[in-house]
This record gives C-alpha cells, structure tokens and sequence, in this order.
C-alpha cells in the first residue's frame, strides 16, 4: 500500500490566515495518520508471519543501564515488609463443629501441654427438602380446616433457594442455563422456566421500593450524576438510564433517550403534565413561537393528568408542528417535575449528552478534557504546545479541587479569571485553538462548581455505576421479555444501592423474600444518610 506524502509549500505570513493554518494542519494530520497506519499494517504483517510459524523479527529490548536494581535501592530500616502486619484471620469466625485430634502415639511419661487449635473454612452444598405434613380436619358442620404454612414459605422452593438464583444471576452474571446446570448437578429438582419465574415473576414489592429509591433520592440530594448506554431490548436497540450519587444508583431501560425521556423519568412515577411558570419559562428559553405559549398560557386548563389528556389538549389549540409539541412537551414535563417537590437547586451533573441539559447543569472536567486528547499533534513544535495547555488545565483542576475543600470569594474571582486566560488564548496550533473556544463557551457549565462546591468535578460515578448494566450486557445479551427488562433494572438499582449503603445485598434479598423485614427500606436508610449530622 503506497501512503501519500504531502509536501505543502511555503506560504508567506500575509497569507497565514486562520482558515489557512487550519487547512495546513489538517493536511498535517493526515500525514501523521499515514504513518499510523503504516505501524498497524506492519503489526498485522508480524501477527500473520507470527501465527505461519514465520520467524519473527528480533525484539531489541531497551536498555537497562540507568534502572537501578532493587539490591542496590537504599531501604528503610524500620519499614516493615510488606504483609507482616496481618490480621487474626479466624478470630470473627463461628465455628461449627471441633474435633480434638491426639498424636498417632503418646510415649509414657510424657507431659500434656496445651491444645493448638487449626482452623479449616468451608461451606456445605447439599439439598435440603422439607416436606410439612397439614393436618386436615373435618368439623362437626360438616367443613374442613388445614394446617397454615409458615409464613416464609411461598411456593416450593424455600427463601434460601431463591436467594441464591437471584444472588447468582444478579450479582454474579451467571447466566440462566449455568444456573440450571449448577442446581442440577446439586440434584434440585427444578426446570429452565422455574429458574425464570424465580426471577421476574412475583417481584412487586422490590419493584416497588427500587421507585421509591429515585423518589427518595431525589428529595434529599444536591446534586444527581446521569448518564445512559445501550440496552437492546425484544431484538430492538433502546436504553439504559443512569441517575444516582454517592447514596442512591437508580437504573431504567427506555426505547428512548431523548430530553423528553429523561425528564419523564425525573418524575419518578408520576404521569401528569403541568404548564406553570416554569414551564412556560423553559419554554421561552428555548424559543418556542410567541403565539404558542400564549395559547397554552391562557387556556384555563393548565393540568393534565397523563400523556392522553395532554397531546389531547395540544391537538385542540392546534399545536401540531413536530419541534413546537417537543418543547411544550419537555415544558410541561418540567412543570410536573418541579410541581411535585423537586428542588429547583437540584444540579444534574453529565458527559454533555444534550438530553441531560436541564435545570442546574454541571460538565464533567473528564469528558471535557477529551476534546483535547483527540487531537493529533502534526509536528513535534504542536505536540508540545498541545501537552502545555494540557498541564495548564490539570493544575486548574488541582486548584478547583482544593477550592471544593476550602472556597472562598477571592478564590473564586481568581479561578474565574484564570479560565478565561487557559481558554481564550491563541497559539500556534490553530485546532487546539478550536477547542479551547468550544470548551470557554462551556464556562458556566465547568465552573458551576465555584456557586456549588458540594458539587462534583467529573461523572466518574455515574460511569462506574452504570459498568455493572454494560457487564450483564455482554454475559447475557438483551432482555427479551418485558418482565426480564424489568427485572434487571429493579435487582441492578437495588444491588449498587445496597453496596453503596453499606447493606449486604445477600443478606438484603433474604429479608425480602422470607418477609422478615428486619433491614429497613432503602429510601429511609436513603433517607437518614441524607440527614445525618
């Protein structure tokens, strides 16, 4: 493959404008992703001799004159080695059963001295079947009572069997058909479609106290990190919809993941649609027709019970244009949204997703950065230009993290002023300088955080969250069923918040399914976490 090699001409400064420099680095750029290719191909080529048999190019490895060996590295005379300091590894442990054990042979005269005991862990794996034999009696009147159940008994497979299947497919990503193997070779008695049922079947009340997370969540948070990834659902691509913080992780599959979605889910279960001051504000902002808003301003019907009664009313006044309904819409939804008790002071916090972008929206410092790491340095005199904005950046960040810890007005004034010198500066690499441009209008956004200190810097943790949906994904593939997609999403809410709680998901799923209800709801563990001094 012959790879194309530009030669650009000399061109006088007075012809140096930002369009040209622009065009010129383009053309740089092409050239240094030429000789990338290059390198891959050549990789490939040795990937393909390696897997002939071919004999493989010598590798010449660096040289090790300047390492220091680690027999000659000065150590600490009081630092301990690694793994002295441990822990009495049985000491919590309940045992179970003892068994004294004496030497093969005692010789006579010998002197007892003391018993040393030698811990050996495990776990017993076996069926344990319980057959309950109800009485049946037949009264003097002629009608029959039988003995009750207890009242964790619900089917014929017993709390600790059904906690196991949900732990194991929720929490381990064992899929359906290694479940059933597992329990199988364990000699339980019990078919692909039980297992299923175990799963989605009968699970109201998690479903239940996963809605009340988000409602509760909401209330009582400052802020909310959002973020959404693919979920193919029934063969069809849809969406999985993060939104938590470091005390609640709450998880929705849609087949959308539009403003209009997200902002149905920030309702956290209610239906209605309200045109209020809000609404008609947001709506405004986003340059809905004059005409449009009046009509819905003064019409005396301002709420509406569902999305029926709502595109109902917009076909009466005639509000037909595909972009006008969409804006009443999210309007309207916005009104619902704060009508019900969200805090206006609520900051959502994403990756720039343009569907996040309501009420207080923060940036996240990580993705915003990416622009500039996606950028290809043509030239040595770039690349270096490149990696000192990029160390102006990071130590602004440095300095934002510690005014998180100690804010104050002339901080903030001074950080102000020192972003608008990192951003609005010209250097010679007239791509970096695009950039710089599309990341300053962006300031309010990346600089909330000066208003709002509690606030974070990145969405690492709504991309962490949302990791567990992505690994189920690639063990299981899609839902299929809308029982299973429901599933998924209330056992993956519950888990990362119970992990997040500190709770133990094993234990969790027991309480629940035998009813005890000795471990109180998430939302008021949500709750007095919030309120704790």
């Amino acid at each position: 493959m012959s790879l194309i090699n530009f030669q650009i001409p000399n061109i006088p400064d007075e012809e140096k404008t930002p369009v040209i420099l622009q065009l010129v680095e383009i053309i740089e750029q092409i050239s240094v992703v030429n000789l990338q290719q290059a390198e891959e191909i050549q990789l490939l080529k040795d990937e393909i001799a390696r897997l002939k048999g071919l004999k493989p190019k010598p590798v010449i490895k660096p040289s090790t004159l300047e390492k220091v060996p680690e027999e000659d590295k000065e150590k600490d005379p009081s630092e301990k080695r690694p793994g002295s300091d441990k822990r009495s590894k049985t000491l919590e442990l309940t045992i179970h059963n003892t068994i004294p054990i004496a030497p093969e042979y005692i010789p006579p005269g010998s002197t007892f001295i003391e018993h040393r005991p030698y811990t050996v862990q495990g776990i017993q794996i076996a069926p344990y079947n319980v057959c309950y034999i109800l009485e049946c009696w037949r009264t003097p009147d002629g009608n029959y009572i039988v003995g009750k159940l207890p009242p964790e008994v619900h089917g014929h497979y017993n709390s600790e069997l059904q906690r196991f299947i949900l732990y194991q497919y929720f929490n381990c990503h064992v899929t359906q058909p290694l479940l059933l193997e597992q329990l199988l070779e364990w000699k339980v008695d019990i078919s692909a479609g039980q297992i299923n049922r175990i799963l989605t079947e009968g699970k109201d009340a998690f479903h239940s106290e996963k809605d009340d997370i988000l409602s509760m969540g909401l209330k009582v948070s400052a802020y909310i990190n959002v973020d959404d990834t693919g979920a193919r659902h029934d063969g069809k691509n849809g969406y999985c919809t993060h939104i938590g913080n470091e005390l609640f992780a709450w998880f929705q599959s849609t087949e959308s993941k539009s403003r209009i979605n997200f902002l149905e889910l920030l309702r956290a279960g209610q239906t209605d649609y309200v045109i209020n001051e809000d609404a008609l504000e947001y709506m405004n902002n986003q340059d809905l027709a004059k005409s449009t808003i009046s009509l819905l301003k003064n019409h005396s019907k301002k709420l509406f019970a569902d999305i029926t009664e709502w595109e109902t009313h917009l076909a009466e006044l005639q509000i037909v244009k595909h972009r006008h309904i969409k804006i009443a819409t999210e309007g309207a939804l916005i009104g619902s949204i704060l009508h019900s008790g969200l805090p206006q002071s609520l900051t959502i916090v994403s990756d720039d997703a343009g569907q996040f972008n309501v009420f207080n929206h923060a940036l996240c410092w990580i993705h915003a950065e990416r622009l500039l790491n996606k950028l290809i340095a043509p030239s040595d005199a770039k690349r270096q230009i490149l990696e000192d904005v990029k160390g102006q950046i990071w130590d602004f960040y440095k300095e934002l993290k510690d005014y998180k810890v100690a804010p104050d007005q002339a901080k903030r004034i001074r950080l102000k002023a020192r972003f608008c010198e990192i951003f609005t500066q010209k250097t010679d690499y007239q791509m970096l300088n695009l950039a710089l441009e599309r990341l300053y209008k962006n300031m309010d956004e990346l600089l909330l955080v000066l208003e709002r200190p509690e606030i974070p810097l990145h969405n690492n943790l709504s991309e962490n969250d949302i990791r567990e949906y992505v690994k189920r994904r690639k063990v299981s593939g899609s839902t299929r069923s809308e029982l299973g997609r429901r599933a998924r999403d209330t056992f993956t809410s519950l888990k990362k918040t119970c992990r997040k709680l500190g709770v133990s998901f094993w234990q969790y799923l027991l309480d629940r399914i035998s009813k005890r209800n000795e471990i109180p709801l998430l939302s008021e563990i949500i709750h007095s976490r919030a309120n704790a001094p």
